[in-house]
């Protein structure tokens, strides 16, 4: 364990449409302790640690990652900030060998199917404070909601850190954990209702209240984007973006 990432407040930033809510929070004055990049996003964030669980010959010696090739390949050699992957590489000198045996051991369970949910998995690891996820979206209600492999292991792995008292926070545009979906669609079955209860926030607890009172007391709802994609909803809507929700 990493001693001084205990009770940090720890953005992780991925590839996703959401990793936009990052840099948003950014201008709008908000600080983290630290900031982990998935990938080539240390080329677009200021890094502070790197997770890159395929070996760095995937990058070095094919073409297997796509168009995150060549921006790795000039970056790998000169990143300073510690890398986290499976396999040394000489080519790559910050790499570091991820903590596989502690945290299977430390945390009880080996479902690590992304590189996302390692990054996830080592916050639990540290006992950090907070963790904020940018660009994890994973699924695009636009394309039949298309999914990639690793959504549930990372919803998986949050829930693990809540258990822990983590607080968890996810960029307001993101499809984990539903943050996307409009609070009065929130809750399946109640969503059918005229007036069904919404999810808010009340002096640091989540409570229900029914969508009819929301305005009326003045209470802070969970989530205020609906169920489009960053793009529409910004364009229909105006929020650009809303405030994460908290969970």
């Amino acid at each position: 364990m990493i001693k001084e990432l205990e009770g940090k407040n720890i953005a992780i930033v991925a590839m996703g449409k959401s990793q936009l809510d990052y840099h948003m929070s950014l201008s709008h004055s908000q600080e983290y302790d630290e900031v982990w990049a998935i990938n080539s996003m240390c080329a677009v964030v200021k890094t502070d640690r790197l997770f890159m669980m395929d070996p760095a010959s995937r990058f070095f010696d094919t073409e297997d990652p796509g168009p995150q090739t060549k921006v790795m390949r000039k970056l790998l050699p000169k990143l300073k900030c510690p890398i986290y992957s499976c396999e040394l590489d000489k080519r790559a000198p910050s790499i570091e060998l991820y903590p596989l045996d502690d945290v299977i051991s430390e945390l009880s369970c080996g479902y690590l199917n992304n590189t996302i949910a390692y990054a996830i998995a080592f916050a639990a690891l540290n006992n950090v404070g907070k963790i904020n996820m940018f660009g994890a979206d994973f699924s695009y209600t636009t394309n039949v909601h298309f999914g990639e492999m690793g959504r549930a292991c990372c919803e998986f792995w949050l829930s693990k850190c809540m258990s822990k008292g983590i607080d968890i926070s996810i960029a307001a545009t993101s499809s984990m954990l539903d943050t996307n979906v409009s609070e009065k669609e929130k809750l399946y079955g109640y969503h059918r209702l005229q007036d069904p209860p919404v999810v808010y926030l009340k002096d640091g607890d989540l409570k229900t209240t029914k969508f009819s009172e929301v305005k009326k007391d003045n209470k802070k709802l969970v989530g205020v984007s609906g169920r489009k994609d960053y793009m529409k909803v910004s364009k229909t809507n105006g929020l650009l973006p809303a405030e994460p929700n908290q969970y």
